[in-house]
């Protein structure tokens, strides 16, 4: 358990570093806007995909937690990510970024060649790419803030092993897909480029390595695979370019890690033990 007192800090409103510089890069009205929170890693995952399709953008960073008016016409929730169509009368959005993504992938797959998923013509890699998607969605993701969050001992003891269960189980879908088809779709696999998994898992992974190390005392599962597939993932160029400075994520998270009231909406399902908004 970290020793370390709640310093009070509070969550950051811009972002920093590589990240800073993206957001800089696509600072002018575009038909596309990406209402984002520097933080926020279910907005990582929309970022990301944008990078690495060429589709361009503008990013509008808001604070989720006050919930501009310009938010909730985007995202009704007032969660982020949402994705707003400029070039519509009325003008069209969409939120959720697993929602978000799948139109991504439509968009750069018909309009730009591109894709997350193996070939059409490989129909059963493409829904083991998803199932790897899936199991993020239903296990990492919770399991990252679930130990996290966990304040006494025995909390962070079962959260810690919850979280490396569900790398494990990332892992043997990897290697299921590995086994079962024929393309060789994503990070695991060195020199491919990003999946549809890599995009989703991402930004918890690269999380843990800063934010679990740091209030957790975190350490990566050992295994070379992992630890070189983990390399290639947060160095990987669309990906690097969505990433802040430490100091971001470390004082971005403190509220989590000392699971303070009304933290987030995120925060507040798990610890009723809701499924995440």
């Amino acid at each position: 358990m970290s020793h370390k007192a709640d310093s009070g800090k509070s969550y950051h409103l811009k972002c920093t570093g590589d990240a800073l510089s993206t957001a800089d890069a696509h600072s002018k009205p575009n038909d596309l806007t990406l209402f984002g929170s520097c933080f926020c890693p279910f907005v990582q995952r929309v970022w990301v995909a944008l990078e690495e399709f060429g589709i361009d953008y503008q990013v509008h960073e808001v604070d989720p937690y006050k919930k501009p008016p310009e938010l909730l016409e985007v995202s009704p929730k007032g969660l982020v990510p949402g994705l707003k169509f400029n070039n519509t009368t009325p003008s069209k959005s969409l939120n959720e970024s697993t929602v978000i993504l799948e139109y991504l992938e439509d968009l750069a797959n018909r309009d730009l060649g591109k894709s997350l998923l193996p070939p059409t013509s490989d129909l059963y890699g493409r829904a083991l790419v998803r199932l790897q998607a899936d199991h993020v969605n239903r296990n990492l993701v919770p399991a990252f803030y679930k130990y996290l969050q966990a304040q006494d001992i025995d909390k962070q003891i079962e959260g810690v092993k919850e979280f490396l269960s569900s790398i494990e189980g990332l892992v043997q879908l990897f290697e299921r897909a590995e086994k079962e088809s024929d393309s060789k779709v994503g990070l695991w696999h060195a020199g491919n480029s990003l999946s549809l998994a890599d995009v989703v898992a991402g930004p918890w992974l690269f999380r843990a390595t800063n934010v679990l190390k740091h209030y957790r005392g975190f350490t990566l599962p050992e295994g070379d695979k992992f630890r070189v597939y983990l390399d290639r993932l947060v160095n990987y160029p669309a990906f690097k370019r969505t990433c802040s400075t430490e100091e971001l994520y470390l004082e971005s998270y403190e509220r989590y890690a000392y699971n303070r009231p009304n933290t987030s909406q995120v925060a507040n399902a798990i610890n009723l033990g809701r499924a995440l908004p």
